[in-house]
């Protein structure tokens, strides 16, 4: 494993904890795909925690998100114009909420009101 990866996690985890928000922060200033932080916080036995779609890592809850309270139709076109396989991939979803204007959080929640699962973390937590 690479020593300088290592030390950039090592050095941002609380509790045996890592972000996802440091861990794309690590990955973009190290110049290495999201998906090798991933790894390696997996081989040092760190959690990835605080998903920014909100699926996993908050305590005992685990998730955060919740459906939407009403999903404009732009919005959905969005989403199911980046779904493969029936599934809105992580990467996706985040270009939707940047190309939209809005928080990642809230594709999620639209993608949880349309009953749409979002796949393939960018982290490799699933």
């Amino acid at each position: 494993m690479d020593e300088e990866l290592s030390t950039a996690i090592l050095e941002r985890v609380v509790e045996n904890r890592l972000s996802c928000a440091e861990a794309f922060r690590i990955a973009e200033r190290l110049g290495v795909a999201p998906l090798a932080v991933g790894q390696a916080a997996d081989a040092l036995n760190v959690r990835l925690s605080r998903c920014q779609l909100g699926l996993f890592g908050y305590g005992e809850k685990k998730r955060i998100v919740a459906p939407a309270d009403a999903v404009t139709s732009e919005l959905e076109q969005a989403i199911r114009g980046g779904m493969i396989l029936e599934r809105l991939p992580c990467v996706d979803a985040w270009a939707v909420a940047a190309r939209s204007g809005i928080a990642r959080l809230e594709v999620a929640y639209a993608a949880e009101t349309l009953g749409i699962s979002i796949s393939e973390c960018q982290l490799g937590a699933f």
